[in-house]
C-alpha cells in the first residue's frame, strides 16, 4: 500500500475500522497517522495514534492482545481504512471481544460468543508446536492419532448417554469435551476450524 494515496485529515489522521478477518465482526474504531500506518505495514501488527495522549500506541503491547494484520483497504474517497486482523485476544480494554455494544446488553454480539473456539484452536496449535511438559494436549499429540480418535469416540458416546438420560448439565460438559477433542483431531490432521465452517456455509447455501 502506498501511504501517500491516503487522505489524512487536517490533524494528520485517518479513521481505521478494525475487523476480525475470520468472523467479520467489527472490533473497534481507531485512528492512524502516517507513522502508525507505516509501523502497521512494517510490523504486521496494528499501531494507532491516541488523540487523547497524542502519541503512537501498539495494540497489545501491554496486554498481549495484539492484532495480526491480514489486509488493509481504503474506501473510494481514500479517507478511511478497513483493517482486517486476526486478534490474539479481546479488542476492547474492558476485556470484551468488540468495543461495540448492541444497545441492550453491553459488549455482546452473536459472533463474539464463538470467540472461544478460535482461542481454543490457537492454544491447541501452540501445544502441538511447543509440546509443554505436563499439558494434557501435549500428551494427546505424543500418543498419536489412535489415542486422539479413541478420545473423540469416548466423548461422543458420553454425549449420547447424557442426552439419552436427559441430563442437560452433564450434556453441556460432555459436549464441551467432545468439541475440544475434535479440535485436537483437526489440528493433528492439519485442518483449521475455519475450513469446517466454510464447509457448513457451503452446504447451507446449496440447500437454501
Amino acid at each position: 500500500m502506498n501511504t501517500e494515496e491516503i487522505r489524512f485529515d487536517d490533524k494528520g489522521l485517518v479513521p481505521a475500522i478494525i475487523q476480525d478477518a475470520d468472523t467479520l465482526e467489527v472490533l473497534t474504531l481507531a485512528y492512524m497517522n502516517k507513522e502508525s500506518l507505516s509501523k502497521t505495514l512494517e510490523t504486521g501488527e496494528t499501531w494507532f495514534y491516541s488523540r487523547s495522549r497524542k502519541e503512537l500506541w501498539h495494540k497489545g503491547a501491554t496486554s498481549g492482545n495484539t492484532q495480526n494484520v491480514v489486509s488493509i483497504q481504503y474506501d473510494c474517497d481514500k479517507d478511511a481504512l478497513l483493517v482486517k486482523v486476526q486478534p490474539n485476544g479481546p479488542a476492547c480494554h474492558t476485556g470484551a471481544v468488540s468495543c461495540f455494544v448492541d444497545g441492550k446488553q453491553e459488549h455482546t454480539s452473536q459472533l463474539s460468543d464463538y470467540q472461544i473456539l478460535q482461542t481454543l484452536e490457537k492454544v491447541i496449535l501452540e501445544r502441538e508446536r511447543e509440546r509443554p511438559e505436563g499439558a494434557y494436549t501435549t500428551y494427546l499429540f505424543e500418543k498419536g492419532v489412535d489415542k486422539i480418535l479413541k478420545k473423540v469416540g469416548e466423548e461422543a458416546a458420553e454425549v449420547i448417554i447424557a442426552a439419552k438420560n436427559r441430563e442437560p448439565e452433564e450434556l453441556k460438559w460432555e459436549a464441551a469435551d467432545l468439541l475440544y477433542h475434535l479440535q485436537v483431531l483437526l489440528v493433528e490432521q492439519g485442518l483449521s476450524f475455519k475450513e469446517i465452517l466454510k464447509t457448513l456455509e457451503k452446504r447451507h447455501k446449496q440447500k437454501s
